[in-house]
């Protein structure tokens, strides 16, 4: 979808969403929402994570809220944008066969032929393939912007900032998974592009380090609060859009 088809947000005042470190003042005409990678490979039983025998349930977690996240952007016409990892059938964009990007990606089986639930043939991390569809939960509504990636940044090489500041998107509402991984580096690049990121926290999830005493879950989020953006939930986030319309 084009930049010029994405809806104009409601004309609703500026109000604050409880975050750390401080309140965030969120402004409805400069924001949007994004959702980082929510697709099967990640969060779906047969996706590339359950085939590599990795624990989802903290992706499964963070469906539910994100759900309630995006009905209540759509109710004030926030725009919505998704995120979608996944490379060309050849592997083309996935990087030189030394890269780390390339490499790592095919350690995971990327480009493997498999067999979808329903019996399909797909293939792993590939684009337009069921691997890659957007969680059913959370699947893109009329309107909603959908944009593949290649690298764990959002903003690498895709017309992700383009998008944004055709619009007029200063501000990012953040969800998606994993949290220490394209969450994060997403983030990054977006705050070294001078825009204001609040992640909600119960709408990410991260299997690495998940059985440490410190997860790397835990270790994005703060170094988010500190240095990055602003970490919020959903709760917070919800809370405030109902009483910025009483």
């Amino acid at each position: 979808m084009t930049p010029e088809a994405i809806p104009m947000q409601s004309k609703l005042p500026v109000f604050a969403v409880e975050a750390k470190p401080q309140l965030f003042a969120l402004n409805p005409a400069e924001c949007a929402v994004l959702v980082v990678d929510m697709q099967n490979d990640f969060g779906a039983e047969g996706g590339m994570f359950s085939r590599a025998g990795i624990d989802i349930s903290m992706i499964r977690r963070a469906v539910g809220p994100t759900m309630s996240v995006l009905a209540a952007a759509r109710h004030i016409g926030l725009p919505i944008v998704y995120l979608k990892m996944a490379f060309k059938p050849d592997l083309s964009d996935a990087g030189p066969a030394d890269s780390p990007n390339r490499s790592r990606h095919l350690r995971m089986g990327v480009g493997t032929i498999v067999s979808a639930p329903d019996g399909t043939e797909s293939r792993i991390l590939i684009r337009d393939t069921w691997n890659t569809d957007i969680l059913s939960e959370v699947a893109p509504a009329a309107g909603d912007i959908v944009i593949y990636k290649h690298r764990f940044s959002g903003f690498f090489e895709t017309e992700l900032d383009d998008v944004l500041k055709s619009r007029g998107i200063k501000q990012l509402i953040v969800t998606g998974c994993t949290t220490s991984i394209c969450v994060e580096a997403t983030i990054r690049d977006a705050m070294f592009r001078d825009y204001s990121c609040v992640l909600l926290s119960d709408c990410t999830g991260e299997p690495i380090g998940n059985d440490l005493s410190r997860s790397n879950h835990e270790a994005s989020l703060l170094t988010i609060e500190v240095l990055l953006g602003w970490i919020s939930s959903s709760a917070n986030f919800i809370g405030a859009l109902e009483r910025s319309n009483t």
